[in-house]
């Protein structure tokens, strides 16, 4: 894999994205409510959003992605209260891949896949939930989202008193302009990664499930990390990148946490974590996959003390492998679809 590069922007959304996530992490082990991190973690996802925008524009990003997480893990959230029925799951789950599909390429969000829509969903859904909590656990949900939305919109007003000039270093000048693409409903490529999805996470779920792998989402997940977003591309590389970059990330999580450590501990794996995926996400996709794949792990880990790390390492592999070499097939059936229907840009 080769080298990536960091910018200062990077650097500013990594620590802007750890701070997002720490802050509520923190604030659980204050109360010894750590089993509460899923909801946390997810809600801070909204500082993922509106990399380089300015902040007129950038509103709109991040408020799309909050209020479409926080409406995930609500929805995910309820099925698990209710027993996680797949009848009423992979219906939600088609729904949710499909409008987060039309919504990145509508709205130009970035991230530009309905990934982490689909991980909220999923992860809150397997969680099992006393029906008398639904309502905290999507309220911590929401206040996370919350301050991660003010989190990622705090710098308007450091602009706005001390002007970019100030600090070129620091204060890099915000260029990505997302526009609202009303013609994105419209178009056939869009729709086509639309079906990838829909697809694929039945397929890829559907063995996982009939197999008897344990947290068959990852499976899922894995697909939807590696269908490229609508209009882009069709490379297999990301596939590759992503069941390497796992596979690394597995082995460091294994040596971080094999020995039982503190939740302190463990928040600041997370954290770190966070800070080098943000980094280096932009620049290679299978570096930040070494740091992603810890980060995801040590969430399942506060979440869930009942299931051995070796159980969860193990697990994240073969449903990272499935999960990319459906997505594998898919990307070459669409490069087909795109030859012969000529849908390419």
């Amino acid at each position: 894999m080769r080298a990536p590069q960091l910018t200062t922007l990077s650097v500013e959304v990594g620590l802007r994205a750890a701070t997002a996530v720490a802050v509520p992490l923190l604030i659980l082990f204050a109360v010894g409510r750590l089993d509460l991190a899923a909801y946390a973690s997810f809600g801070a996802f909204t500082a993922l959003y509106g990399r380089n925008e300015p902040y007129r524009l950038r509103i709109r990003s991040v408020s799309i992605a909050a209020v479409v997480l926080v409406a995930t893990i609500s929805l995910g959230t309820v099925v698990a209260a209710l027993g996680e029925p797949l009848a009423l799951l992979v219906p939600l789950l088609i729904v949710v891949v499909t409008l987060g599909t039309i919504l990145a390429a509508t709205f130009q969000l970035l991230p530009a896949q309905p990934l982490f829509f689909v991980f909220a969903l999923l992860v809150c859904a397997a969680v099992p939930t006393p029906a008398h909590e639904i309502g905290l656990r999507i309220g911590l949900a929401a206040l996370s989202a919350a301050f991660s939305w003010l989190l990622t919109m705090s710098g308007w007003l450091i602009r706005r008193i001390t002007g970019t000039a100030s600090n070129p270093v620091l204060l890099k000048e915000l260029r990505r302009a997302p526009a609202v693409d009303t013609s994105a409903i419209r178009d056939a490529r869009v729709w086509l990664a639309v079906a990838q999805n829909v697809v694929g996470v039945v397929v890829a779920g559907g063995i996982a499930l009939a197999f008897g792998l344990g947290h068959a989402y990852w499976a899922v997940v894995s697909l939807v990390a590696v269908i490229p977003p609508a209009r882009a591309a069709h490379s297999i590389s990301r596939s590759v990148h992503r069941v390497v970059g796992t596979i690394i990330g597995v082995g460091l999580t294994v040596l971080l946490l094999f020995w039982s450590p503190s939740p302190l501990f463990v928040i600041g794996v997370i954290v770190v974590c966070q800070v080098f995926a943000e980094v280096l996400v932009g620049a290679h996709y299978g570096t930040a996959l070494v740091f992603i794949t810890p980060m995801a792990l040590s969430v399942s880990y506060l979440s869930t003390t009942k299931v051995a790390l070796s159980t969860l390492a193990v697990d994240r592999v073969l449903e990272t492998v499935l999960g990319a070499a459906v997505g594998i097939l898919l990307v070459l059936a669409a490069r087909w679809i795109e030859r012969v229907r000529g849908l390419a840009a």
